[in-house]
């Protein structure tokens, strides 16, 4: 487990890399795309209990065009009243940035470095908050790569734009599962409907669910929308989801391919 720097489309970019102790027994790897509010601890642990069912985790900073993890990550207890919302008026900002061509030409890097550390052409996406909307995208995009999605209190995955992140669903080829937040304005229920009918026409098997009473951010523990049951269930959730939709094996002996520095 270590921050590393990778070779972004558009210069260095930091990014967290867990594995299973030893760095052996990897089945398969894992992007993980972050919430808008940084590369930070929360997501380092996160990052950590994955790899600890046997994958190799790559989670890069996002925002790395705006600045390093320590430039973008909080510095106040987001937990405390009104300063999860204070944070945000500097993260808007870097989210309007990253625009859909920008992320896309970085996704197809990230899971380059994915595929040379563990050997595998099938690789998991997961994104949390923005970072759904990332992975959705990232299926479509590499249908041959990516053969897992799961996103986790995501928002305005439906939308008018030419970009909108659920038009990916047409030719991805993944098993999707999403599980939104409760009253979440960013995803009605027409949304969500949306959501099925794409992967209907598409041929994707889709699980989509709302945690009853779960709030948006409900797995970020260092912030004041943390929903402990929410957060347990979504653990479990993920874990079934990668298992039931990653082939068995690796091509050869994976453990030999991932890079030891960091």
């Amino acid at each position: 487990m270590a921050l590393v720097t990778i070779d972004g489309s558009d210069g260095p970019v930091e990014a967290w890399l867990a594995r299973p102790d030893g760095g052996t027994g990897i089945s398969h790897g894992v992007l993980m795309y972050m919430d808008a509010i940084g590369l930070r601890p929360r997501i380092f642990d996160m990052a950590d209990r994955i790899a600890s069912w046997g994958y190799a985790v790559l989670v890069p900073n996002v925002f790395y065009r705006s600045g390093t993890v320590e430039q973008t990550s909080p510095h106040t207890d987001l937990r405390a009243p009104g300063e999860r919302e204070v944070y945000f008026r500097g993260a808007v900002p870097r989210m309007d940035a990253l625009t859909s061509d920008l992320s896309r030409k970085d996704t197809t890097r990230y899971l380059e470095v994915l595929r040379e550390l563990t050997g595998s052409d099938d690789l998991a996406v997961v994104g949390y908050c923005m970072g759904v909307r990332l992975a959705l995208r990232a299926a479509g995009d590499h249908p041959d790569l990516v053969g897992a999605v799961a996103g986790f209190h995501g928002g305005a995955l439906v939308t008018g734009a030419d970009d909108s992140p659920h038009l990916s669903l047409a030719t991805a080829r993944a098993g999707i599962l999403l599980r939104h937040a409760d009253q979440d304005r960013s995803m009605p229920a027409q949304a969500m409907a949306t959501i099925v009918e794409s992967c209907q026409l598409a041929g994707l098997d889709l699980s989509q669910d709302v945690y009853t009473g779960a709030p948006h951010g409900y797995s970020m523990a260092d912030t004041s929308m943390y929903d402990e049951g929410a957060a347990e269930r979504h653990f479990r959730d993920l874990r079934a989801h990668l298992e039931h939709t990653r082939r068995p094996a690796l091509r050869g002996d994976a453990s030999s391919r991932v890079d030891p520095r960091g």
